[in-house]
């Protein structure tokens, strides 16, 4: 998924202790510039990609689980190697290594648009996700390294600000683009502004490195991390296709064994990637568990969501790209003062009643059959859902930033910046089996009552791995083939509805650990 609106504790990851910067201010303006076209870039791109699917699934003929993977390709490599790419800045040049990560990123886009497969473009998907997974921390770290402490704040407001119009305006832009030519001018808009974006690095953003520039390289962690989360993942988005055959049963156990040995490397290096030892904080813990919970349910959620929108209820890709826009409104304007009322009520308040409120909009998204208006059944579960986000997102960050001290900052926000991104990459692959387990039983019992002739059974039965984008074969009968449309459209409804009583239940889940773990009082407790 992509997720909506800025990850929890994006900003924190630049407040790492250095020296005050002695950049010009000109510098100072062209590097804030520089970092927003950077992060704005790489944020639109994965909202963008949302509201593509359905077409990308019909023009590439791709089945649910390539759907799926065009998204995880991408976010596979950006949650495991997001941290490692902040190091790498660290060591070798925030500069350096953010213009890689754009130029990349940029070369990937080019070959996005250009796939004439599935798997070309999931391929090419890959490749964004490492050019992110460099671009996203460079992003932020090179305002750290040019803005001195006084001035810092207020980058980072900026930073933010734009953030939130280019979560607002990255779908809708990216539906019209799809509407009015075509999904691969999603992906070909990066190219001029990559290229621009690299000119503008080179001439005008000074070079940095980090304190930490002498450590070594995670790159046991960062390879058993990729490794294990790729064999999950794998597992559970083939499932629904394949079964689970002894393949991808081993397939999930060693992705299961290799994060277990990621957590072993992780205790023996002297410079990991994770460092476990801050789990053992206990508003530490617990604030990453309600995160990974909070943001399976988002970002797993929000994937089925404009497909619904699109290929149940007949939106267009800009409708669909709009809907969210009350959710992000909402969260822009409540959030300074869910900060606030962290500050006042301590953390525990805000972080138990957010996520039930985002568990009623959750359970809102459940309600809504096949017809409909936007503004009667999707609406409410949309401003209901980002009032509990707004409640929750703020706190949550203030209170890992807290959790820990000052020099530890940065590792803190990143750690829980790459929960947030992986809650979102498991999430989708196992809501998948959800949706296709719920979608064929309902489609199955639709079928069975319309009597349909063996042959057209056969041909509905061999597209069931689309889901809704299963289409009736040539030469149907226009009756037969809009009773079909509506019962596909019914057992994606039943499977969708399934997935959100699921996302309901998750953020249940972690306003009671938050309630459990995290004190009452750790938005005001400073540690030194």
């Amino acid at each position: 998924m992509s997720h909506i609106g800025t990850l929890p504790c994006d900003a924190g990851q630049i407040l790492r202790p250095m020296a005050p910067s002695q950049c010009p201010a000109a510098a100072r303006r062209w590097t804030l510039v520089a970092a927003i076209l950077g992060s704005s870039m790489a944020f639109v791109d994965g909202t963008v990609v949302n509201v593509a699917l359905p077409a990308l699934q019909r023009d590439l003929d791709a089945s649910a689980s390539q759907a799926q993977w065009i998204i995880e390709s991408y976010a596979l490599f950006l949650a495991s190697l997001l941290l490692v790419g902040g190091a790498l800045g660290d060591r070798f040049g925030r500069r350096l290594v953010f213009m890689a990560g754009v130029a990349l990123f940029t070369a990937a886009s080019i070959a996005c648009a250009l796939s004439a497969s599935a798997t070309q473009l999931i391929v090419a998907r890959a490749v964004q996700g490492v050019g992110a997974a460099l671009l996203v921390p460079g992003s932020l770290s090179l305002i750290s390294a040019t803005f001195p402490q006084n001035e810092r704040g207020r980058a980072i407001g900026t930073w933010s600000a734009f953030s939130g119009i280019t979560a607002a305006v990255g779908p809708v832009l990216g539906g019209y683009l799809v509407d009015h030519f075509s999904w691969t001018a999603a992906f070909l808009v990066n190219a001029p502004l990559g290229i621009a974006l690299l000119a503008l690095t080179a001439m005008k953003v000074p070079e940095s490195r980090g304190a930490a520039a002498e450590g070594r390289l995670d790159l046991l962690g960062a390879a058993l991390a990729t490794l294990g989360l790729a064999g999950v993942v794998f597992a559970f988005i083939e499932a629904p296709a394949r079964g689970w055959t002894a393949g991808l049963m081993g397939v999930a156990a060693a992705g299961v064994v290799a994060l277990v040995l990621f957590v072993v490397a992780e205790s023996r290096s002297p410079s990991p990637m994770l460092p476990l030892s801050l789990f053992r904080i206990r508003d530490f813990a617990g604030t990453n568990l309600l995160t990974l919970l909070l943001y399976a349910a988002l970002g797993g959620g929000l994937f089925f969501f404009p497909l619904n929108l699109i290929q149940v209820h007949g939106y267009g890709a800009t409708a669909a790209g709009a809907a969210m826009l009350p959710f992000i409104a909402i969260m822009f304007l409540l959030s300074r003062w869910a900060g606030h009322l962290a500050d006042t009520w301590g953390p525990r308040i805000p972080l138990v009643v957010g996520p039930i409120v985002a568990a009623g909009g959750f359970a809102l998204f459940a309600l809504p059959s096949t017809g409909g208006s936007y503004w009667r059944d999707f609406l409410p579960a949309v401003c209901v859902l980002g009032l509990g986000m707004a409640v929750t997102v703020a706190p949550l960050t203030t209170t890992v930033m807290n959790s820990v001290g000052r020099e530890l900052s940065g590792v803190a926000s990143g750690v829980n910046n790459a929960v947030s991104r992986a809650a979102g990459l498991l999430a989708i692959a196992v809501f998948g089996i959800l949706m296709a387990s719920a979608f064929d039983a309902a489609l199955s019992a639709r079928l069975s009552a319309m009597h349909l002739p063996p042959a057209l059974l056969q041909a509905v039965d061999q597209q069931r791995h689309k889901l809704a984008a299963i289409e009736a074969p040539p030469g149907t009968d226009s009756a037969t083939a809009a009773a079909l449309h509506d019962a596909v459209g019914g057992a994606f409804v039943a499977g969708f509805r399934q997935v959100m009583w699921a996302c309901a239940a998750l953020a249940l889940l972690g306003a009671a650990s938050a309630g459990v773990l995290i004190g009452g009082t750790a938005a005001t407790r400073r540690r030194s």
